[in-house]
Formats: C-alpha cells, structure tokens, sequence
C-alpha cells in the first residue's frame, strides 16, 4: 500500500537531529521542525528547517520526559507562518520506545492548539529513537490525529521507516536486499526516470520488474529509426508512427505489471508540470545527456530532498595514423543525496556548458561549425552500437540504489558517491563523498513547492484573472 503521508528529510539534517537529541546523557532533548510541502495530490513533507532546543533552555529534562520552553515554538512560527508551512515538534525517546506516550498525548493536547490559533490546517509531533527511527504524527485543528505513514531520510544509506510495521515500540529489521521482501517494499514506492533513451529505457525496465509501485517516465522525444538498437521495447512500427518514447514504455510496462504502475510525462524535465510530477516521486534516475536537464535534476532532489542517481556513458576518440579510433569506453554514475555534494558541485554541469546548450538551441547556426556529438565524441554517429555500454551502466546505477536502500556493502556507502568504469582498461574507481567539496548553497534545500518553483521566476505561478 503507498504511503498517504510522508515526511522526508535529508542526511545532514538526521544526523544533526541525532548529534543534538542524544547527546550521551541518556535523557530527553526536542527539535521543532519545519516542514514544507511536496505539489498535491501527493502528501509528502519535506524538512526546510530544525530548530534545536538547547538542552540548558529546558527546564526539565528526563529519561521519559522534558519541559522546554515556548519561545522555540514561536520561532518556528515567525519562519513558517508567512508561507502556511507545517511545525512538527520532535523529541527522543533515549529508551528506545518509537511510539507515544501519555505523556505525549497530553502535552500535543496543551501545545499543539496554540500552534493552530497562530496559523495553518495541519501540524504534528514526532519521536525519535537511538537507532535513529522516527515515528511522526499530523493534527487537523479540531484536533483529529493521523499517522504519518512514512518516514524516509535520504542520506548515505537510504531509510525508509513506515508506521504500519513498528510493534511493540519497535521497527523490524530491515528486508534483506534482492527477496520478495525488497520487492514488496518496492511496490510502495515510486521512482522517476529522467531521460527514457538509450541508457534511460534500460533502467526504466529493471526499476519496474524490481517491482516499484509508479514509474514515472519523462522524456519528449519520439521513437526513430535510428535508435531502435538501444531503446528496449521500442518497435519498427513504433519508429514508423513516430510514437512518443514515454508512451511506448508505458504500454510496454503496463503489458507485464497491470495498469496505473507508468505514467508517461511526454516532456522536458524543465517544464512546470514535469517537475511537479518528479517532486512526488521517491528517487530519482536521470538519464539525460544534456547539461540542462541534470541541472533540473539536481534542482528537484534540492527542494523536495530526494534521493538522485545520475548516469552518464561517453566513448572518447582520437586519430591514430589519419584513422579515428577508440581512447577508451566508460560510464559514470554519481549519487546524489540531499544537503550533500550536487551534480554541479561534481562538475557535471556548468555555466559554461548551460550556455551553450541553450545557444545551440536558440542560436543553431552559431554551432553549425561544431559537431554534435552523442556517445562517441569526436565522431558523428547516427545509430551508435551502444547497448552493451548502456545495459552495463544502468545496471550499475540501479544497483546504486539497493545498495543505499538495502544495505549489503562491505564498506560504508559514503564511500561510493561516484563510480566510474572503464571497458577499454578493464577498471573501476570510486570517489567518496568527502572527495567532492560542496558549495555551501542549500537556499533549494527542502524548498518544496515554494514559489517560484524552484528558485526560478521563470515557472512562478500565474494567479488566474479574477
């Protein structure tokens, strides 16, 4: 069953909360959270912002309970009344109990309705454990409860934290990796596939045999000819009719898992309504080739903290006695997760490289004089052999993500936020997350929906004429 509230949060803010809300002496400490909003009709919840309660403000701090000042809630309601945001107040529970006591109960009952006479139609409360479990719960004004479904930190690892399996005040240990448990987790979630090509149809078909819940499919492009020897599924009848990519892989995922899994987005990925559909998605897969599409990419993962994997193939040439011929064949792919390095920390995409894509569409004959290059660089390639490279990197990027989800590495997975292969040298390195210096800018991190989207005025909202 998919989740009908989710509250989403980054690593670095979990790992804050849990520096701050154990700090070794065994005893209560709280946060208020602020939260913003994924677009509807999906309710997810996305920390903007936590505020610590320093442990010397409160005036009473035990194994089982606190008393904290309120000064902090109103804080909270300065930053987040002004935007109709949602103030969920957390405190750990150093015992390990991920449920709510009476005393939980009574103090939501005091504290809570206050929030309400200052603002908004639904705010919560959470508790945390050592184990770093969050159970979250959401109030209506008139004071009806509901259970916040799902808790997920994208992070190093991956957590997903759902209410319906904690007994006893406890979670069960995670499924193992590759069972029929992973799948049926799976088929809670949703992922969106950026890009739904040569490396794109390839990960769009294991992420849905794995057995995710909605596939969400992003591309405008139609079917050719020439690229019927690296799409999957795609047809001569479908080239011949020019069907859109997104709908041909629709139908062909609706043929082996049933109606409603895919929906087909036929659209850049930098369109209001693309972005708002990869806002309610789980995970990310991008597999574009353009700079301006990782962009909005990396963008959405920033605003609505999910967790992206980014993928990228290139085979570089050179000229060896007149004759072109093969420096090396290679992949990348790159993890991205919220408040950590981004794509454009990476490289990956630049002011540079942004510009003069958008040139080479506005401006074509300015780039008449430059090749267009696609796998092979150096050399033009209308239906490149490809698939073999294309089936080895999407591979290794969906791998990516069960490895974050369902942890089986001998090593930590901080230590693979980039791999990189080489065919023609047989090799293959990763980079940690440490190894790339982030920039510091997190104004998108945990934005949601506000306006303009995504920091740019370009997809402001347009109030319609009275």
């Amino acid at each position: 069953m998919k989740p009908a509230i989710t509250l989403a949060m980054a690593g670095v803010t979990h790992a804050m909360l849990m520096r701050h809300l154990f700090p070794g002496d065994g005893l209560e400490a709280a946060t208020v959270l602020v939260c913003s909003q994924s677009p509807a009709p999906r309710r997810r919840l996305v920390v903007r912002k936590a505020i610590p309660v320093p442990h010397e403000a409160c005036s009473y701090r035990a194994v089982d309970a606190i008393v904290w000042p309120g000064s902090y809630i109103e804080t909270a309601i300065d930053v987040a009344e002004r935007e109709g945001l949602t103030i969920i107040l957390l405190h750990s529970h150093p015992g390990g109990w991920l449920d709510f006591s009476e005393v939980d109960d009574k103090s939501d009952e005091r504290v809570i309705p206050g929030i309400f006479q200052a603002f908004g139609d639904r705010h919560g409360s959470a508790v945390m454990t050592p184990d770093g479990a969050v159970r979250a719960r959401l109030y209506s004004p008139d004071m009806e409860c509901e259970t916040v479904d799902l808790v997920t930190v994208g992070g190093d690892d991956i957590r997903y934290g759902w209410s319906k399996e904690i007994a006893n005040g406890n979670l069960p240990r995670r499924c193992l990796a590759f069972t029929s448990g992973m799948t049926l987790e799976l088929g809670r979630l949703s992922a969106a596939i950026i890009g739904v090509s040569g490396t794109g149809s390839i990960v769009g078909e294991q992420v849905a045999r794995l057995g995710f819940g909605h596939v969400l499919l992003v591309d405008p492009d139609k079917v050719e000819k020439k690229n019927l020897n690296r799409i999957l599924n795609s047809t001569l009848a479908d080239a011949e009719n020019a069907r859109l990519k997104v709908e041909m892989f629709a139908e062909a995922i609706e043929a082996y898992r049933g109606p409603v899994v895919a929906r087909a987005i036929p659209l850049e990925v930098g369109t209001r309504e693309a972005i708002e559909a990869v806002a309610q998605c789980d995970v990310i897969f991008c597999c574009v080739d353009s700079q301006e599409g990782r962009m909005f990419a990396d963008k959405i993962a920033a605003a609505f903290l999910i967790p992206l994997f980014d993928v990228g193939v290139v085979i570089p040439t050179f000229v060896k006695n007149e004759m072109p011929a093969i420096a090396d064949v290679c992949g990348r792919i790159d993890y991205v997760q919220p408040g950590g390095s981004t794509l454009s920390d990476r490289g990956i995409y630049t002011p540079k490289g942004l510009r003069d894509e958008d040139l080479r569409k506005t401006d074509p004959d300015a780039f008449a004089d430059e090749i267009r290059e696609g796998y092979i660089k150096g050399l033009q390639e209308e239906a490149p052999s490809v698939i073999s490279l294309n089936m080895r990197a999407a591979s290794t990027v969906v791998g990516e993500f069960v490895a974050r989800a369902f942890p089986y590495r001998q090593e930590p997975n901080r230590l693979y936020a980039r791999t990189m292969f080489s065919l023609a040298a047989f090799d293959e390195d990763h980079y940690a997350e440490d190894d790339f210096q982030h920039a510091g800018d997190d104004a998108l991190l945990g934005r949601g929906c506000q306006e303009p989207l995504l920091g740019m005025p370009a997809f402001r909202k347009r109030r319609k004429p009275e």
